[in-house]
């Protein structure tokens, strides 16, 4: 049986752009299956107890700046670390990438234009014109593929893949579940190439959480 590995991310995050194309590259490496589940990352944040960057200290918030230009940098990617729109509400683009995947299409080459957009080409991807061109520039009907992103059946999976997400231990975006071991972050997608290669145990906290638990 094919491997999947559970892809959770929004367009929101630069490090899911970051992380892409390396993600994809090692999937299709080990003949895996991407399962893209775009999520609403500020209730994850609110779960795992993370902060939104405009919020975090100074320190952090100068590091990241660093941080994304080094990332970029690390995987031959071009990368504005301060675009025009953004903070942006990513709730329609998740929700598009959603709406590919109910119609029975590959979401991932779309993803990749979407995450370039805000990132580096100084797009609006809050706006229905831009997601309809993206659309259309990867083969899908734009005017099918919007109205059912709004419908509420896709908002209800955008809901389950939030709370898909918090039950699987996802911290932040982008995290990537194989067999129920979450491996959060694009830096860590050279751990997950190494589970895969090695076919290692699955990796979990539960028997130290019991023992803290019991400590307690």
């Amino acid at each position: 049986m094919p491997t999947t590995i559970d892809y959770y991310v929004t367009s929101l995050s630069p490090f899911s752009y970051l992380g892409h194309k390396a993600l994809r590259a090692v999937a299709e490496k080990h003949g895996a299956t991407l399962n893209a589940k775009p999520f609403k990352l500020f209730d994850i944040f609110a779960h795992s107890g993370a902060v939104p960057p405009g919020k975090r200290p100074l320190v952090r918030q100068r590091y990241r700046f660093v941080e994304l230009q080094r990332v970029a940098d690390y995987r031959g990617l071009p990368i504005n670390p301060k675009p025009s729109y953004w903070p942006v509400d990513p709730a329609l683009a998740d929700r598009t990438i959603i709406a590919v995947i109910d119609s029975g299409h590959d979401p991932l080459d779309y993803m990749e234009r979407v995450f370039a957009a805000l990132w580096v080409n100084e797009e609006d991807i809050a706006d229905r014109a831009v997601l309809a061109a993206h659309l259309r520039e990867s083969g899908f009907d734009s005017e099918t593929i919007l109205p059912a992103a709004e419908a509420p059946q896709t908002a209800e999976i955008y809901a389950r893949n939030t709370q898909d997400a918090i039950a699987a231990d996802a911290v932040g975006a982008p995290a990537y579940v194989l067999n129920g071991e979450v491996f959060w972050g694009q830096d860590r997608i050279e751990y997950l190439d190494h589970a895969l290669t090695s076919a290692r145990k699955t990796f979990s906290s539960e028997r130290f959480m019991d023992k803290e638990r019991r400590a307690g």
